[in-house]
């Protein structure tokens, strides 16, 4: 009923329809997961410890209103966010499109958020209470658009919110907030993860990177990680690419672009980042999951564990349950005891 709920909700503008599937969950109208996942499924993922390897990715739950909703649908872990320090509108609208005919999005919301006060606020509430959910819930970072010191932003947010999250995402990959990516590079990087580690206490913090990424910014994003010593990458952001491929009236739309035609080529950044890595970077991967098979292709290049967003839009809330068995399956069939043996095993 939930994914039926979820199908009526395309008829809506966009932005209505992601506010009201937002509010249908604050309310508990969202699906619950029955049954447990399969012991083969569970998964270490820098210090957290996930009953099984698919999260909900940053974007859907912008400031922290239905982490534990989210949980109880069947995602392993949740991803809240983008949270800046200010609260900042985003851009004008319209700036949410959705590409039917090719089962994607473009955004440009531009880190539209009520800012780390009211954030900080709901992660406080929920700390001790009787619905709190079983599961990590992260926060993603970001930086204010009018920011003078946009590193800064970081460390702010990582100071502020340390003890309320299990993990946090370093968002330098957003396209939608001008200049953003270019923190993804040489002195910029350096300067900005020595900040985040001057402000970190013990949670674990992600690199989120873009999948526009040539071979030696691959290179050079790797050795700043191992270098600052971050605990792993999320691999990748929307891209500004626009496959030939596209069909939608909406194609040309200026954002970032998600879902099914991103799948190929978020996956190759993802193996090429684990071949550079080695076997011991955590790495989750990120764009075009919208089954089990596409999530066993991410495991398979590398990823430790794996996020969506998009597909949900088409295909509704439990997706999450659905890619979480029918990955279980697939493992199975090819002879894996664990879901650790396959990261990796098509590099």
């Amino acid at each position: 009923m939930s994914d039926a709920l979820a199908k009526l909700l395309t008829l809506l503008p966009a932005e209505t329809a992601h506010r009201t599937a937002l509010m249908g969950l604050k309310a508990g109208f969202g699906p619950k997961a029955q049954t447990t996942a399969d012991p083969v499924l569970k998964t270490a993922l820098a210090g957290l410890e996930l009953s099984h390897p698919v999260g909900l990715a940053a974007g859907f739950d912008k400031n922290a209103e239905a982490p534990d909703a989210l949980l109880n649908a069947g995602f392993a872990f949740v991803e809240v966010g983008a949270v800046t320090p200010r609260p900042q509108a985003g851009n004008p609208q319209p700036r949410l499109f959705r590409l039917r005919e090719d089962k994607a999005v473009i955004n440009r919301m531009g880190f539209n958020n009520e800012g780390l006060d009211a954030v900080k606020a709901r992660l406080e509430a929920r700390q001790d209470s009787p619905s709190k959910a079983a599961g990590p819930v992260g926060v993603n970072l970001g930086a204010n658009k009018d920011s003078d010191d946009r590193a800064n932003d970081y460390a702010v947010l990582l100071k502020a919110l340390s003890g309320l999250a299990d993990f946090f995402t370093v968002n330098i990959s957003s396209p939608n907030t001008p200049g953003l990516r270019t923190l993804q590079s040489g002195d910029a990087l350096d300067e900005l993860l020595k900040k985040v580690n001057d402000a970190r206490w013990a949670e674990p913090v992600f690199l989120k990177v873009a999948p526009d990424l040539v071979e030696a910014d691959i290179d050079v994003i790797v050795n700043a990680v191992q270098v600052h010593a971050l605990s792993g990458l999320i691999v990748s952001n929307t891209t500004l690419e626009r496959p030939e491929s596209l069909k939608s009236a909406h194609k040309g739309e200026a954002g970032g672009l998600s879902g099914l035609p991103l799948k190929s080529r978020s996956t190759e950044v993802l193996r090429q980042f684990r071949q550079r890595t080695g076997p011991d970077l955590p790495i989750i991967g990120v764009g075009g999951i919208d089954g089990p098979e596409a999530a066993y292709a991410k495991i398979r290049a590398g990823a430790n564990a794996v996020q969506l967003y998009t597909a949900l839009v088409y295909q509704g809330p439990g997706l999450a349950l659905k890619i979480r068995d029918g990955l279980a399956a697939l493992l199975k069939a090819d002879g894996f005891e664990h879901v650790s043996e396959a990261v990796g095993v098509d590099v």
